[in-house]
C-alpha cells in the first residue's frame, strides 16, 4: 500500500513538473522581442498616419464637392433670374422707336389717334416686362446725374448747377438688380465766359506775331 502512493506522488510530482514546465514554454513563446515590438508599433503608426491623411483627403474632397455644388446651384439660379437679358436687349431699339414717337407733341386729331394706339401697345409691353422684373430708369430734367444708372453722351452748357440732366435721350432699363442699358442723357456743364474767350483769341493773336 505504501509503495502505491509512493508512486502515485512520484507521477503526480513528474506530472506537475511537466505542466510547469509546459507553462514556462508557452511563457517565454508570448514574449516578443524588442525589434520586433518596435516593428509593430512603428507599423501601427504609420497606419494611424494613413487614415488621418485619407480622413483629411475625404473631408478636402467633400468640401470642394459642395461648394462645387453651392456653385452650380447660385449659377442656375442667375441663370434664372436673369434669363431675358438677352431677349430685352433686342427688344431696346423697338421700345426707345414707341417712346420717341409717344413722346412728340402733337396737335392733329388723326395723328393723335395713332399716338394712342401706340401708347396702348407701349404700355403693355411695359407691363409685361415688368412682371420679368424688368424697371425702367426714366431721369426727369434736373436729376443729379447719376453714373450707376446713366451715361452721358454730351454736355449743354447752363446758367444753372453743373451735372445736371438736362436732355434725356433715351431711357433705360434693368432687370431685377443687372443694368440692361443704362439712361442716355445729356448733361449741364457751366457757360464759358465770353470774355475769357477773347483773351484767349487776343493771347493767340499776340503770340503769332
Amino acid at each position: 500500500m505504501d509503495e502505491l502512493n509512493k508512486e502515485i506522488k512520484e507521477e503526480n510530482s513528474e506530472q506537475e513538473a511537466s505542466n510547469k514546465e509546459e507553462a514556462n514554454k508557452k511563457e517565454k513563446e508570448k514574449k516578443i522581442p524588442i525589434s520586433k515590438y518596435n516593428s509593430l508599433q512603428k507599423e501601427n503608426e504609420d497606419l494611424k498616419n494613413q487614415i488621418n491623411e485619407w480622413k483629411n483627403k475625404y473631408y478636402t474632397a467633400y468640401a470642394d464637392i459642395d461648394n462645387l455644388r453651392k456653385s452650380i446651384e447660385k449659377d442656375h439660379r442667375e441663370a434664372l433670374r436673369y434669363r431675358a437679358s438677352g431677349f430685352i436687349d433686342k427688344l431696346l431699339p423697338a421700345l426707345d422707336s414707341f417712346n420717341m414717337a409717344i413722346s412728340v407733341e402733337n396737335q392733329d386729331p388723326k395723328i393723335e389717334n395713332f399716338l394712342q394706339g401706340f401708347k396702348f401697345v407701349y404700355k403693355n409691353l411695359i407691363n409685361a416686362l415688368q412682371e420679368e422684373g424688368v424697371t425702367e430708369i426714366r431721369p426727369n430734367i434736373n436729376d443729379k446725374f447719376d453714373e450707376n444708372i446713366m451715361h452721358a453722351i454730351d454736355t449743354i452748357e447752363s446758367d444753372g448747377p453743373e451735372n445736371l440732366v438736362a436732355k434725356v435721350y433715351t431711357n433705360g432699363y434693368k432687370l431685377h438688380d443687372r443694368i440692361i442699358r443704362p439712361a442716355m442723357v445729356y448733361v449741364t456743364k457751366a457757360k464759358q465766359d465770353k470774355n475769357d474767350d477773347k483773351s484767349s483769341l487776343d493771347i493767340n493773336k499776340e503770340n503769332e506775331k
